[in-house]
């Protein structure tokens, strides 16, 4: 699969069984030759993120949604492994608390979008409200629809006023999925990171596909578009992502500012 391959088309009907989690076409052969290029694509990254810093007037916006083990956290720590901390946030989206449910649903999601200058990651996101809240039957169709519509209008909002956004659901089967929680089950060092909830979310795998589906099929417009990334394999969801995300910053055509009138001649003692 090419990264051009992994976007959905505003107004397409999404079927996850038409992309295939196991792909490793981006890897290619040597392996080796994948991890380097990956090493390559952090530093091209750490170098587009700086120049975002330094220019101060967009904003990036990625969107990480998916299936328990599909890999956000490890997603997070590889591919954003060399960017400078001073711009980038990481806000993750769990239960809301009581003074949030207080409150629409999006009030506790706006205060973490990224501000000029800076790349802001959502592990879990806005879309946890038409996903759990969907499969849990705790809201109605009518009101799933109504904040689809809220979201575009919400995600339009940003676009609008600078931000980037890039919506990436980790693409992992079922199959896989069982693998990695038996892994987590049974290594000391991963035991932590397994709850017994994880099985009864698993028990409902076919809901949330049917979720993932809809919303996607929703909500993938031209200023906020979703990725499909094939994650069975964690090498190629990392160059895939990275992929895209050095494609959407060169295309900011960003440049640094232009010095301060007469530095050049500044005597430093």
């Amino acid at each position: 699969m090419k990264p051009a391959d992994t976007r959905i088309s505003p107004k397409t009907q999404v079927r996850l069984s038409d992309w295939d989690a196991d792909d490793t076409d981006i890897i290619g052969k040597p392996k080796s030759d994948a991890r380097a290029r990956l090493d390559e694509y952090r530093t091209r990254l750490e170098t587009l993120q700086e120049l975002l810093y330094a220019e101060g007037k967009n904003k990036l916006l990625v969107v990480l949604q998916a299936m328990d083990t599909a890999g956000k956290d490890s997603t997070i720590r590889h591919v954003f492994q060399g960017v400078d901390p001073l711009g980038v946030r990481v806000a993750g989206f769990k239960a809301p608390t009581p003074h949030e449910l207080g409150r629409d649903y999006l009030w506790r999601v706006h205060h973490h979008v990224p501000g000029t200058g800076e790349i802001a990651i959502f592990n879990r996101s806005h879309y946890e409200d038409v996903l759990i809240t969907r499969v849990n039957g705790w809201i109605g169709a009518a009101e799933c629809k109504r904040r689809y519509r809220q979201i575009n209008d919400f995600e339009r909002m940003l676009a609008e006023t600078g931000t980037t956004i890039l919506k990436f659901y980790l693409h992992i089967s079922g199959d896989e999925q069982k693998k990695r929680l038996e892994e987590r089950r049974d290594n000391p060092e991963k035991q932590w990171k397994f709850h017994p909830g994880d099985l009864a979310v698993r028990a409902q795998w076919d809901d949330y596909m049917n979720a993932y589906e809809a919303a996607m099929s929703a909500t993938s417009t031209v200023h906020a578009p979703w990725h499909v990334i094939p994650a069975n394999s964690k090498l190629a969801r990392n160059l895939m992502i990275s992929h895209l995300l050095i494609e959407s910053l060169e295309g900011l055509k960003m440049r640094y500012p232009e010095p301060e009138e007469g530095i050049s001649g500044t005597v430093i003692a």
